[in-house]
């Protein structure tokens, strides 16, 4: 790819071909989240409702039966999500409860609640409630727009409801498809059903958009940021997905296409039946843990026998819904219930990380002008501490008696201060503490860190994004938001390397951890450990497998020197290929 063409908007780079000599001219290029090939027929995702412009004030008589009709709607759309949020796991659960929870948030409701006060239908005074929200968040910026996408979705699919028309968002095909999309609402990512969705293109979207996440969880090939020129497949035209490239094959050849496939399908067999542990090439064992959030998400991990442990326990999500700050008890009641899923294994718990896109009640501070570096995480306990003690003494509670080993760390940890103050406070409680290094100063701080703590745990999305100050859900800014990015994979080796120095565990458990050939640079950057959702271990196990310590290592040294992520990328793929760095 050209300079010009590689910081270009999305579709002006698709347009601007590929790089690749197999693409052809009329072939579309997009940003490869997933690797794997699909050739199906595409499928674009189903319409939404006709939004209600406008239409006559309803009788005052009549304005109660509106709010009932709103309320039975609402509460049908979030029952729907709160049961696929049961039968999911990982990333898709924890985006279907949240979108859950947004359909029952207290201030959007009032919203509408006004708007038929006011006249409205139901159905209208949805729509303008939600389109105020949605010029408040875009104000924002930031964090809070990344939530209009998820606002947006919630009225559309009340709407519908309402109507008594079809759910919007992912058909229910007959045959497999490869889906397409302007960009998919978190929930409909999270319901893909892997055996019919057999890839992904998006006009929208980056490297850690939902879509990429959940994508990766179900290992579906899966291309994003595509651009406009998607717009132009038909539904039931045969088209070839590359997660790899990011090449989409207009009308391929079919026998070619097909084998392409095939072999791909090969591939991921392999994956499926992996079952662990995960092992170098030349017999080192890597540790691989799972990203939980409560105790029905614990025993699906371990029910598919990969996770040796619990990596990152994202104790917030568990009360989204919640009004008012659970009990001590009500939450050790919880907690226990992830210990004793792995019992006999480490559990990493993360103290409340609310805040930004993980409001709560009890917990965040309202109308903050910029959430993302606002009072987030482990920042909420500076001026009261409580909540945060609290929360300590609900995990020391579970631990009692449990088998597991409980591990704990805050998020947000930026300074020398806040690391000794919260090592002294878990230590307290005769718990062992760690930190996150999601903001740049820790990486850099790494040593003197460590003086205070037992461990690190690096979450790569946020590092990323504040490393490269850029909205990782934005995708004019997806080349910035890569964890590719050797800037990124520099403070990833700094933390690692600090931890060496003093034998201290650094483990990765953002999503760069579900990405396997960028598993095998974290682990030749030092990385010890590396936890992702349960159902992306297998991929990265199978490539770790492929890979000797030394290999590894050379790829790391090769992309940390690398001067862009697709060189970083290109760069770890040969070394670990055998060829020449």
């Amino acid at each position: 790819m050209s300079e010009d063409a590689r910081f270009a908007p999305a579709d002006v780079a698709a347009s601007a071909g590929s790089g690749d000599p197999a693409a052809r001219a009329d072939d579309l290029k997009g940003i490869g989240v997933v690797a794997g090939v699909a050739a199906r027929p595409a499928m674009w995702v189903r319409p939404r409702p006709a939004l209600p412009a406008d239409g006559p004030e309803v009788p005052e008589a009549d304005r109660e039966a509106q709010k009932e009709r709103f309320d039975v709607a609402a509460a049908t759309v979030a029952g729907r999500l709160d049961g696929r949020a049961q039968h999911a796991e990982g990333h898709a659960a924890e985006v279907l409860a949240a979108t859950a929870a947004l359909v029952t948030d207290k201030g959007w409701r009032r919203a509408v609640g006004k708007h038929i006060d006011g006249g409205a239908s139901a159905e209208l005074a949805a729509a303008r409630a939600t389109d105020a929200f949605v010029a408040k968040f875009e104000k924002l910026g930031g964090v809070m727009a990344e939530r209009t996408t998820d606002l947006k979705d919630i009225r559309d699919r009340v709407i519908a409801e309402l109507r008594d028309e079809p759910e919007p968002g992912v058909p229910s095909p007959a045959e497999p498809i490869v889906l397409l999309a302007d960009d998919l609402a978190p929930a409909d990512t999270a319901g893909l059903d892997p055996e019919l969705v057999q890839g992904i293109v998006t006009e929208l979207g980056g490297k850690t958009s939902h879509t990429a996440i959940i994508a990766r969880q179900f290992g579906i090939p899966c291309v994003v940021g595509a651009g406009s020129g998607l717009r132009g497949v038909q539904d039931g035209q045969l088209i070839l997905v590359d997660g790899e490239s990011g090449v989409i094959e207009l009308e391929p050849e079919a026998d070619s296409a097909a084998a392409r496939a095939a072999e791909s399908a090969e591939t991921l067999a392999r994956i499926r039946t992996w079952t662990g542990p995960a092992v170098s090439a030349d017999g080192t064992r890597i540790q691989l843990l799972a990203n939980v959030q409560d105790g029905a998400g614990a025993r699906t991990a371990v029910a598919t026998g990969l996770p040796e442990g619990v990596g990152l326990f994202r104790t917030e999500l568990s009360f989204l819904k919640a009004h008012s700050e659970p009990t001590v008890e009500d939450q050790a009641a919880l907690y226990r219930e992830v210990f004793d899923a792995f019992e006999g294994s480490k559990v990493v718990v993360r103290t409340l990380d609310a805040g930004s896109d993980k409001p709560l009640a009890f917990a965040t501070m309202p109308d903050e002008p910029n959430p993302s570096l606002g009072v987030r995480g482990v920042r909420i306990a500076f001026q009261d501490d409580g909540v945060l003690t609290r929360q300590l003494d609900a995990i020391a509670r579970a631990a009692e008696g449990s088998g597991a080993e409980p591990w704990v760390m805050a998020p947000m940890i930026a300074t020398v201060d806040e690391a000794r103050w919260f090592g002294d406070l878990c230590r307290e409680r005769g718990l062992k503490p760690g930190v996150m290094i999601e903001v740049p100063s820790a990486a850099l701080l790494g040593d003197q860190l460590l003086e205070h703590v037992d461990f690190f745990s690096i979450g790569t999305n946020d590092l990323t994004q504040y490393a490269m100050a850029a909205d990782r859900m934005a995708s004019g800014l997806a080349q910035l938001t890569d964890p590719w990015q050797p800037a990124v994979l520099r403070l990833v080796q700094m933390a690692a390397r600090a931890g060496q120095r003093v034998g201290k565990p650094v483990g990765v458990c953002g999503e760069a951890a579900a990405d396997p050939l960028l598993a095998c640079v974290l682990i030749g950057l030092g990385i010890t450990s590396l936890s992702a959702a349960a159902p992306a271990l297998a991929a990265v196990g199978v490539k770790l497998g492929e890979a000797t310590d030394d290999q590894m290592k050379r790829a790391a040294e090769a992309a940390v020197r690398a001067g862009s992520p697709e060189a970083a990328r290109d760069a770890a793929t040969a070394v670990l290929a055998g060829a020449a760095a």
